[in-house]
């Protein structure tokens, strides 16, 4: 049979409670048996010191222990004197003083009172001076505790009550079956109440986790909009945060893989409609074969080309899978290369190349020389596409708290304020209608983003002042550098 986890944590808070109330049973029924047995104790010292009295008193019209040994129910007479309060049918003579004796001269043995004759008359005792037994049990401990007896401060005697061994009182007995049995009866309740209490907690608990346990299994299904209600502050409450959180990485994930689909298909239909087209136009002669022809055609080719090496680099770049081969280089140097063939670029479409690199002073960088000069021609080719004839584009390099920051600011047109944070996304162009020929497939900005995250620095776009867009990287310098 499998035990679930509310049956689990039923029993845990049961079994606490049980053994915390079997424990104060057992503490307080030891605290009971331990606290009456000392009040007996006292009330018997009590009795103890009154016949104390009562002998000394007697002692003192006698002058010896004598009436004691010739009168056998002395003893008993002056025991139950010792307690008047207590001995309800004690006989008359025996409450008018201790030296009356029967009518009749008979010995009279008046009856001791239950409370006595059940134990306390069973355990006193009376030693002469020399310690030896004048009346009490036979076996009498040499190491017993014994009060002396004093007649005109001289010791006459010693008196002296056995340790009592167990409860022989049927009043005191009862008593204390009747207040165990009241402390069972309540541990009993508490129990019952416990195992009610922590029936309902348990189910308290585990209903936030059946919930987790649902929604993972519609997370699990593929159903990402599967949510749990956050009812509370504590670890659960967590949990659940953390479960919804996770639901809508997967939910956005899952739509941003859909886009990714339908956006690499729509990518890739547009080059081969036209190839087909061509083709077609080629095959039913209504375009003759001719040079032009299949230069259009090899234009085309070269295009899907280029998109499907995109979407290859892209793919490797996202896995990790691209090859780094690290090493120190010069930043400056580097960007000096990439800017060599772009010079006349820019200079056929009219625009103006603005440098603030400190050429004479290298910027050390621990980094793979192909893939940032992957990354700045990236950029450059961005810049010279996206900027209007006859306006101007501006690089420069800063160093400063061990950090290289490069800078590429281009003119007018701009970017709406809400593109800028998505222009590193996967085949994201602003404008979705740009003629492919020009604006490519959108891929280019991140390659460069997953190019610089593998570099331990950072990418960024905003509006530049100049009206176009600027693009930031910040790469780390090299250890000896910083």
């Amino acid at each position: 049979m499998k035990i679930g986890i509310t049956q689990r944590l039923f029993l845990a808070i049961l079994a606490a409670a049980f053994l915390s109330v079997v424990s104060m049973f057992i503490i307080m029924q030891w605290s009971i048996d331990r606290g009456f047995k000392r009040y007996v104790g006292s009330i018997e010292q009590t009795r103890l010191t009154r016949l104390a009295g009562q002998l000394e008193e007697r002692y003192a019209t006698q002058e010896s222990w004598d009436f004691l040994k010739n009168d056998p129910g002395a003893w008993r007479r002056i025991l139950v004197a010792s307690i008047p309060d207590e001995e309800p049918g004690t006989p008359d003579r025996a409450r008018r003083g201790q030296n009356a004796s029967p009518p009749d001269g008979k010995d009279s043995r008046p009856p001791l009172p239950p409370h006595l004759g059940r134990g306390f008359a069973m355990r006193v005792f009376l030693l002469d001076t020399g310690k030896l037994p004048l009346i009490g049990p036979k076996d009498i401990p040499a190491n017993a505790v014994t009060r002396p007896l004093h007649h005109q401060d001289q010791i006459v005697g010693y008196l002296g009550l056995l340790p009592r061994k167990q409860l022989s009182d049927e009043h005191q007995v009862r008593f204390l079956k009747e207040q165990k049995f009241a402390l069972a009866m309540v541990a009993g309740m508490v129990v019952l109440v416990a195992a009610g209490f922590s029936l309902l907690l348990a189910r308290r608990l585990v209903r936030p986790i059946r919930a987790l346990a649902t929604a993972t299994d519609r997370l699990a299904a593929g159903e990402f909009a599967a949510r749990v209600p956050v009812t509370s502050g504590d670890e659960l409450g967590h949990l659940a945060r953390d479960f919804n959180a996770l639901a809508l990485t997967l939910e956005k994930n899952d739509q941003a893989r859909r886009q990714w689909v339908a956006d690499i298909s729509h990518e890739l239909r547009t080059p081969l409609t036209v190839l087909r087209g061509e083709i077609e136009a080629l095959q039913d002669g209504v375009r003759p074969v001719n040079p032009p022809a299949i230069h259009s055609l090899h234009g085309e080719v070269l295009r899907l080309g280029r998109l499907v090496d995109d979407l290859y680099q892209l793919s490797l770049s996202d896995l990790g899978a691209l090859t780094y081969h690290k090493e120190e280089l010069d930043l400056t140097s580097l960007i000096s290369t990439a800017l060599a063939p772009y010079r006349q670029e820019f200079a056929r479409k009219n625009i103006t190349l603005a440098t603030a690199v400190p050429w004479e002073k290298p910027a050390m960088i621990f980094a793979d020389a192909e893939r940032l000069h992957q990354l700045f021609t990236n950029l450059l080719d961005n810049a010279l596409k996206y900027t209007d004839p006859g306006g101007e584009v501006a690089i420069r390099l800063t160093c400063s708290d061990g950090m290289a920051k490069v800078d590429m600011e281009d003119s007018a047109p701009g970017v709406a304020k809400e593109d800028l944070d998505r222009l590193f996304d996967r085949l994201y162009r602003v404008e979705t209608s740009r003629n492919r020929a020009a604006g490519g497939a959108g891929l280019g900005l991140a390659i460069c983003r997953n190019i610089v995250e593998a570099h331990a620095g950072s990418i960024a776009a905003r509006n530049s002042a100049r009206g176009g867009i600027e693009i930031s990287v910040t790469l780390p310098l090299a250890e000896g550098n910083r």
